[in-house]
C-alpha cells in the first residue's frame, strides 16, 4: 500500500491526506510564481517604455455608454432602495399611515415634494423603458448605430414624460 501511495504521489495524485481525510489531486508545480511572472511583465513594459492600459480618461463618452452606466446605476439604486425600505418596514415600529402622517407633518413645499417624486419616478420609468429596449436587442433588433441612438433618445424622452405624468397624477 505504501509503495502504491508513493507511486501515485510522485505522479501528482494523492489518494488521501491523513490530516484532512479526503481524496485530492495535486497540481504540478509551476516553474515560476505569479508574483515573478507579474514582475517580469512590468519590467518588460518599463524597459520598452510602454504606457499603462487605457482607462476611462481616454474614451470619448457616448450616449449609449452613458445609458448603459445609468441603467446599471438605476438598477443598483432601485434594488438597494427597495431592500432598505423593506428592511425598515420590518424593523421600525408603527405602521404605514403613521409614517405617511409624519411625512405630511414635515410641511415641505410643493416644489421639494415634486422633486422628491421625480427622484423616485424617473429611475423606475428609465430602468423599465431601457429594460424594454434591451428586450428588443435580445430579439436581435435595433443594433445599427443610428437605431441605438434613436432608441436611446426615445427612452430618455419617454422616461421624462412618464415621470412628469406620474408626478401630475399623484
Amino acid at each position: 500500500m505504501a509503495l502504491l501511495l508513493r507511486t501515485f504521489t510522485r505522479q501528482g495524485t494523492c489518494l488521501f491526506r491523513p490530516q484532512f481525510g479526503i481524496l485530492c489531486r495535486h497540481a504540478v508545480p509551476m516553474g515560476t510564481t505569479a508574483n515573478e511572472e507579474m514582475n517580469t511583465f512590468w519590467a518588460k513594459n518599463n524597459k520598452l517604455n510602454r504606457p499603462m492600459s487605457p482607462h476611462l480618461t481616454i474614451y470619448k463618452w457616448s450616449m449609449p455608454m452613458m445609458m448603459s452606466i445609468t441603467h446599471r446605476g438605476t438598477g443598483v439604486g432601485l434594488s438597494g432602495g427597495i431592500s432598505a425600505f423593506a428592511l425598515l418596514a420590518l424593523v421600525l415600529p408603527g405602521n404605514y399611515p403613521y409614517y405617511l402622517d409624519l411625512i405630511h407633518s414635515l410641511s415641505v413645499g410643493p416644489a421639494l415634494l415634486s422633486l422628491a417624486k421625480f427622484g423616485i419616478a424617473f429611475p423606475v420609468s428609465y430602468h423599465t423603458l431601457n429594460g424594454i429596449r434591451h428586450l428588443f436587442w435580445d430579439s436581435g433588433k435595433g443594433f445599427k448605430i443610428p437605431e441605438v441612438y434613436r432608441s436611446g433618445y426615445v427612452v430618455i424622452v419617454l422616461s421624462i414624460l412618464t415621470s412628469i405624468a406620474a408626478i401630475a397624477y399623484m
